[in-house]
């Protein structure tokens, strides 16, 4: 994978893992908060209904009228702007991106003052989204500013609740990417802090099975994805990461049963594939078609023995 390409899978999923699983009994004034039991904060019920389309049907397509609602009457919270500056980076909208990312900064530093945790995380958040941006349009150079005022800000939220199911989360997705590609690096505890402290469960169950995945632990992968399924069935990004696992396997031990698996789930994901970002939807078509490109060398191969 290059390193633009692990880039963008950083910059997605970061803002977005700051999602949460919806309680079907929310109140239609006040909405509920899924990370925490104790000390709860306000989700707003439009930025609440986006994540629900997005991470329990991932719908990512559909989502910008609650999300354009979020912005317009949720805008002290400074989630909906990271949301916004995400979507606008799958369609490598450079300007919204800077834009979004500038309105998640001005309602972090805002909530930083009631909210300490909270505003430190999206400050952080901000920043990333930010260098993105920088990234793009300078250089990898320019944007070890922006990387160093993340971690910044990810230490003092740190520092405040340790424990903090929000924060750990989304440093515990950034913690995994890390843990999993930096040689000489020690994963274990990482995943031992994300799985311990981060909420919601769906989403921890999809980031240690992409953990597995990239660490080639494929038992301990398939186990989370599966899991993930369970909770959120209809998100079409759960059987592609369960088609990506089997198909790792399938190569690696040339098992035509395990890639015609992989293949099934790929085709479970193309169902829905009017929901998916461009750059997830390009990489499901290529690995599709490899995988079958696979199936038809290991059957031609057997056919001449």
């Amino acid at each position: 994978m290059t390193k633009k390409t692990r880039l963008k899978q950083i910059v997605w999923t970061l803002p977005l893992s700051v999602a949460m699983v919806v309680s079907f009994s929310h109140s239609a004034v006040v909405a509920q908060d899924p990370f925490r039991d104790r000390n709860p904060r306000d989700i707003g019920k439009y930025t609440e209904k986006a994540f629900e389309k997005i991470f329990l049907q991932g719908d990512y397509k559909t989502v910008s009228e609650e999300l354009e609602l979020a912005e317009a009457k949720e805008a002290a919270d400074p989630l909906a702007h990271a949301m916004l500056a995400s979507l606008a980076y799958t369609e490598k909208d450079w300007e919204s991106i800077k834009k979004y990312a500038l309105q998640t900064l001005e309602s972090a530093q805002l909530l930083s003052e009631t909210d300490p945790v909270r505003g430190n995380l999206y400050l952080a958040v901000g920043h990333f989204m930010d260098g993105a941006y920088v990234y793009e349009k300078e250089g990898a150079l320019d944007a070890i500013s922006k990387l160093q005022l993340v971690f910044k800000f990810l230490d003092r939220a740190e520092d405040i609740d340790a424990k903090d199911p929000e924060l750990n989360l989304i440093k515990g997705y950034m913690d995994l990417l890390l843990a999993v590609n930096l040689p000489f690096s020690k994963p274990e505890q990482a995943i031992a802090r994300f799985e311990n402290y981060a909420a919601p469960n769906y989403l921890v169950e999809r980031g240690l099975a992409v953990a597995y995945r990239d660490l080639e632990k494929y038992d301990k992968a398939l186990k989370y994805a599966d899991k993930a399924l369970e909770t959120a069935p209809d998100n079409p990004e759960h059987y592609y990461l369960k088609g990506q696992i089997l198909r790792q396997i399938g190569q690696k031990k040339n098992n035509l049963k395990v890639l015609k698996k992989a293949l099934e789930n790929f085709d479970l994901a193309l169902e829905k594939s009017e929901q998916l970002p461009e750059f997830v939807l390009k990489t499901l078509e290529r690995e599709h078609r490899l995988t079958e490109e696979k199936i038809a060398e290991i059957k031609s191969r057997k056919a001449s023995n």
